[in-house]
């Protein structure tokens, strides 16, 4: 990397550490992938069958898929898909994706041409992949081309975030106000914290929330009820291995026989009770021997009766003091959406803060019933938290950052001199290759440690959470895996120069510092050849399901879970890693131009990679309903904040006064430019607009366009007209015309008139409307402790019919039991109904809410 300095490793060797053993290892991990994909279909493709999706919702797959059947579906199947069958925010985050690539190839088309000769030319002494960075310029007037690009390519990304921000407000009104989304409970469903006691009451219901409020669900305390269903629930899965493990031992003993047609009731009295499993007991008589069936089917009881005292003492439960929380549905999503906007109590602190669309499965209940001093108190402290794990990583962060120059510190501290003796190419694999793998394994353990940080002091419900993740991760990767890791690389690229010509610190740091930018092209390689192979062959979950399925999964249950259980999407962690990606590129835009090409590619890697796990193996447990993509392209922006002010300081150590001052206007510019767009844009990203979510007296949508929707139709109609005109005159196909004229005319082809035409044009059923029982609305955002009862006791049918008797035996002391959809074959081993989920007892059909 910095071969032109000393004896250390070169640049291009410092790479070829990175990219041949981690390319080596791709390559096996992809090989491996092809070979046993087919063979794991739970693993590797279980939205295209299992039936927790529902069958419109499945990615299409052809019945017997052959070993490239995945490649063909990515090339086929278009990211729409993911918004009709998945989520928002699956659509959205490849949409991220693909804009993060379009910056870095848009980048560097701008620079190359004109920055590499400039560098290249520029009259240092600097040698293979530094000659063609900022650092070789000796001559102060190649510096004008610097500030030229930096002007041009800034400004690209700058319209390239406004633009997309404006067109996700435009989907995002779309989307919301569509029939299917409009007519869900969430949507018109408004969450207050802090609620006085008052408008917990039905009858006060109007006084506090307007005539269009039609239902409330005032939020119980309920810390004690919650612990004693968890116990419930586990005790009937202790109950269900106990009656397994008999039922196995029934078929196991009359399969001694080579009888198989004995049946339970005829066996010995004897032998069925020595065949029922025993542990001792811990209470009341420790160490005595028990039979567990019957201890079980007791302690279930007896949670049963603790449940319903602990429910009926909570419903005559005393007033919480201004610390309640109150779920309110309204009429329709525009009334939903006037409660969520407007002020709705003088009291500073009551009925706030509100979250409006928050479904029941996304709440944390024991976070709801705070004071509000206490919320206000544990928020402080959990910010508090978080700043200090990030301040207290840079320990860990900056010894990775000096390890990339391991021959500075092998010439600057005597006691690391044995390294000066390591082969050369030892040396390049540790400059090169471990501080990249060190830096990603300590990065990949911090949003979950956010995660709990900030789900422990408070939050009320998981998107906060995550929203509240990708601020902070994001703060976490430019100060730690930017930031300090260069300043921690530069400060030790330098530590010889500051002892033999202080003097010569300002020249050398202009000059060493923007070689910091090699150390992340070894870790974009490293991310993108490790990282999304990893993630598409993920033998972690392969080798996880295969030993809990043949050693610790004995109960239908057990098997069951593990089969429904599928892979998640942190967008809490995804948005800002990759957001830091192309932070790092734009900053180093101007400085080392090549970081925007490999970060390009290793884009286009980690994109497949994603792009597959959306189709076949995720089902995201959170939408954010775009708001991660709103402050992920925000975020961008602080990426010209870094280069502008770096650019600033290496033309100011130059004294290259022309350039400098272009910067510096430049980063009053852009200073401007997001304030501005700020402003404008911050309150339609929160809120749906008035005009838009028209609504007659009985809740229907008014069939005229509104004003609004008006002048974006005819404005839409003369754009079009005007592509074609375009495309006439100059001759130029319009499918050349048209991607042009939309790009730069967002407010246009951005609009929600022209987004709600966009999304019809596809999978989009339009009048699909969810469907509530008035049971479910019952219960909708009742704390489920409050209203679950007691699981099914699921066994497995045997031909000898001891599952039968046990069934019997539990019903007589009150628990529900059956054995449809599981059963013992002949060999002994336990299925279940793995292809008809109808025929699963505990399988339910989700609500979309």
């Amino acid at each position: 990397m910095y071969g032109v300095l000393g004896t250390g490793p070169s640049s291009f060797a410092s790479l070829a550490a990175a990219f041949v053993p981690t390319a080596v290892i791709a390559t096996l991990y992809m090989v491996a992938f092809v070979l046993i994909w087919r063979r794991f279909p739970k693993i590797y493709s279980p939205r295209t069958f299992i039936g927790t999706v529902p069958e419109k919702d499945r990615t299409p797959c052809s019945k017997s898929p052959g070993y490239f059947e995945w490649v063909h579906t990515m090339r086929t199947v278009p990211d729409k898909f993911m918004l009709y069958h998945q989520s928002l925010d699956s659509y959205l985050f490849l949409r991220f994706m693909r804009t993060l690539i379009f910056i870095c190839v848009g980048g560097a088309v701008i620079t190359w041409p004109i920055l590499l000769p400039a560098n290249y030319t520029g009259g240092g002494n600097s040698k293979e992949l530094n000659r063609v960075g900022i650092g070789n310029v000796k001559n102060k007037d190649h510096l004008y081309a610097h500030a030229v690009v930096a002007w041009i390519f800034f400004s690209f990304v700058m319209f390239t975030v406004a633009r997309e921000r404006l067109w996700l407000i435009g989907l995002r009104q779309a989307w919301n106000l569509s029939k299917p989304n409009a007519k869900r409970l969430s949507s018109r469903t408004v969450l207050y914290l802090s609620a006085p006691t008052a408008a917990l009451d039905e009858g006060n219901m109007q006084r506090f929330f307007g005539d269009d409020a039609v239902r409330i669900w005032p939020v119980t305390k309920g810390e004690k009820l919650v612990s004693l269903v968890s116990e419930r629930n586990s005790k009937v899965e202790e109950l269900e291995g106990a009656e397994m493990s008999l039922i196995l031992n029934v078929n196991k003993e009359v399969g001694k026989s080579h009888n198989r047609n004995i049946k339970y009731e005829q066996l010995p009295k004897q032998m069925k009770k020595s065949l029922r499993p025993t542990h001792k007991s811990k209470t009341p008589v420790v160490g005595k021997e028990v039979d567990s069936i019957s201890y079980f089917r007791d302690q279930i009881k007896e949670k049963e009766n603790d449940i319903e005292k602990a429910r009926e003492s909570n419903e005559t439960a005393e007033s919480l003091g201004g610390a309640a929380a109150v779920f309110v549905e309204f009429r329709t999503q525009p009334a939903a959406q006037r409660a969520y906007q407007q002020i709705a109590s003088s009291d500073i602190l009551s009925l706030t803060p509100r979250f409006v669309g928050t479904t029941p499965n996304e709440v944390i209940w024991a976070n709801l019933n705070l004071a509000p001093a206490r919320r206000i108190s544990q928020s402080g402290v959990a910010i508090t938290l978080v700043v200090a794990v990030i301040i207290l990583w840079s320990i860990p962060v900056g010894v990775v950052g000096a390890l990339s120059n391991v021959e500075y510190l092998a010439e600057n501290f005597k006691w690391l001199a044995f390294l000066n003796k390591l082969p050369s190419g030892l040396m390049s694999l540790l400059s090169g290759l471990l501080p990249s793998l060190a830096l990603s394994a300590l990065a990949s353990y911090v949003p979950k440690i956010f995660r709990y940080i900030f789900t422990k002091f408070g939050e009320p419900t998981k998107t906060v959470i995550e929203l509240k993740v990708l601020k902070w991760y994001f703060v976490f990767q430019v100060l730690q895996v930017f930031l300090v890791t260069t300043l921690a690389s530069g400060a030790a690229a330098v530590v010889s120069q500051i002892v033999k010509d202080p003097s010569r610190v300002p020249q050398q740091l202009a000059e060493r510092l923007p070689r910091a930018s090699n150390t992340y092209l070894a870790y974009f390689i490293v991310q993108a050849l490790t990282n999304a192979p990893s993630n598409i062959l993920n033998y972690t979950d392969v080798l996880s399901y295969v030993f809990f399925d043949r050693f610790f999964d004995k109960t239908p249950r057990q098997k069951y879970t593990s089969f429904i259980t599928m892979r998640g999407m942190a967008w809490g962690k995804l948005f800002p890693k990759y957001g830091n990606f192309v932070v790092i590129a734009i900053v180093y835009s101007c400085i080392a131009p090549l970081v925007l090409g490999v970060a390009a590619i290793g884009l286009v890697i980690f994109y497949w990679c994603y792009q597959y796990q959306l189709l076949y193996t995720a089902t995201p447990k959170i939408d954010t309903k775009g708001h991660a993509y709103t402050l992920s392209l925000q975020h961008l922006l602080t990426g010209i904040y870094i280069a502008e002010l770096c650019l600033i300081g290496l033309f100011g150590l130059r004294e290259a006064t022309g350039p400098l001052i272009m910067l510096v206007v430049l980063l009053f510019a852009t200073a401007i430019f997001n304030y501005i767009t700020n402003r404008y844009f911050a309150p339609l990203e929160r809120y749906l607009p008035a005009d838009l979510a028209l609504d007659s007296e009985d809740g229907v949508q008014a069939p005229l366009l509104s004003s609004a929707e008006e002048g974006e139709s005819e404005a839409l109609q003369h754009a079009e007209s005007r592509i074609d005109r375009v495309s006439e005159r100059t001759r130029v196909p319009s499918k050349v015309v048209s991607p042009v004229a939309r790009f730069l005319q967002p407010h246009v082809f951005g609009s929600y008139t022209a987004l709600k035409a966009w999304l019809r044009d596809g999978d989009f059923d339009e009048d699909e409307e969810p469907q509530y029982s008035d049971e479910d609305l019952k219960k909708a955002y009742l704390n489920p402790a409050f209203t679950s009862k007691t699981p099914v006791v699921w066994l497995a049918k045997d031909s000898i019919g001891a599952s039968k008797h046990e069934i019997s035996e539990n019903e007589k002391t009150g628990l529900k039991a059956t054995d449809q959809g599981a059963w013992i074959t002949g060999d002994g081993k336990l299925k279940w109904s793995v292809d008809n989920f109808e025929e699963v007892p505990v399988f339910k059909k989700a609500i979309k809410w």
